[in-house]
């Protein structure tokens, strides 16, 4: 049954594809004609070639907040705008961030498993209330997160590349610098965009720095991670734990030694998806599409 979301579509001239293209020719094949495109998170990328090929797209609307699917210069090129849905899935994926800290803290795979195969553990858990909770990134979902984290009885600390005084009184937290709070969390999140000033920010030298006993949760960007370095520090135990959402290369590789690791929970980058989110976030790619139609303001990225 369609959602009320995608009623709105009714008598318009719609593609619908429920499959992703495997390859640029066939996203090309799929969309080479159409003025607009609404795009599933990041589900396909659309690159200078993809762009080239395509002469009479307008309007890319993607549902999901992250454009790094996007050759944002190419789609200036072109002429095409971009449009996406930020602040939909804060509470979803915030409540996804603070499960993943739960989880890995509290070896909850570890634990269960142990349960399975007969055994009574008595595990050495982590208790957050009383730490420290450091952000990367204080965003829609930033905040959300920092209020849950405070919900637990944490302390919150937080870098941005654009602190405010306003904002750190608002959400009740303390600004700090990148490599302070590198130091200082207990559990360290990250919440920012991925980008050329983003791509690996968190690598050998942070992991280096990080207390043996931190838990790292990340429900960004893969990219934003070494990710070779964080399975080194997972591996020799130069942080505690990790839970993750995204990856450098998704699906996960069949071969990623991070399946292997009891000290990380891992989900398919899933976090901003349930019921509530995924009918706001067609809503609002839907409504993008009207409102660049006629004129009207959009939540516009170029």
């Amino acid at each position: 049954m369609p959602s009320a979301a995608f009623r709105k579509l009714d008598g318009r001239d719609v593609c619908v594809y429920d499959t992703r293209p495997g390859t640029v020719r066939e996203l090309v094949d799929r969309i080479g004609r159409a003025e607009i495109v609404i795009n599933i998170r990041s589900s396909c990328r659309f690159d200078r070639q993809v762009l080239d090929s395509c002469p009479s797209l307008r309007l890319i609307s993607i549902w999901g907040t992250g454009v790094d699917n996007v050759d944002l210069e190419a789609a200036r090129d072109h002429d095409v705008a971009i449009t996406n849905t930020p602040a939909v899935a804060k509470d979803t994926v915030a409540e996804h961030t603070l499960m993943l800290m739960l989880a890995a803290g509290r070896r909850i795979l570890e634990v269960d498993q142990s349960v399975r195969d007969g055994l009574w553990p008595r595990a050495t858990i982590a208790q957050l209330n009383g730490k420290t909770l450091g952000l990367i990134g204080v965003g829609a979902i930033g905040r959300r997160v920092a209020e849950l984290g405070k919900g637990i009885g944490m302390d919150v600390i937080a870098w941005t590349f654009h602190p405010s005084a306003e904002l750190g009184r608002e959400v009740g937290l303390q600004w700090a610098d990148f490599d302070e709070v590198i130091a200082k969390s207990d559990v360290l999140s990250l919440h920012v965009r991925h980008s050329e000033d983003t791509h690996h920010l968190v690598g050998p030298r942070q992991f280096q720095a990080m207390k043996p006993t931190a838990i790292l949760v990340n429900t960004a960007r893969g990219s934003i991670v070494d990710e070779a370095a964080l399975i080194d520090a997972l591996e020799t135990h130069r942080i505690a734990a990790a839970g993750l959402d995204v990856f450098e290369t998704e699906p996960l590789a069949p071969e990623s030694r991070l399946k292997r690791l009891p000290n990380v929970v891992l989900t398919p980058h899933s976090a901003g998806i349930s019921p509530e989110t995924v009918e706001a976030g067609l809503a609002m790619s839907i409504d993008n599409v009207f409102a660049f139609l006629e004129g009207r303001s959009v939540h516009r990225v170029v």
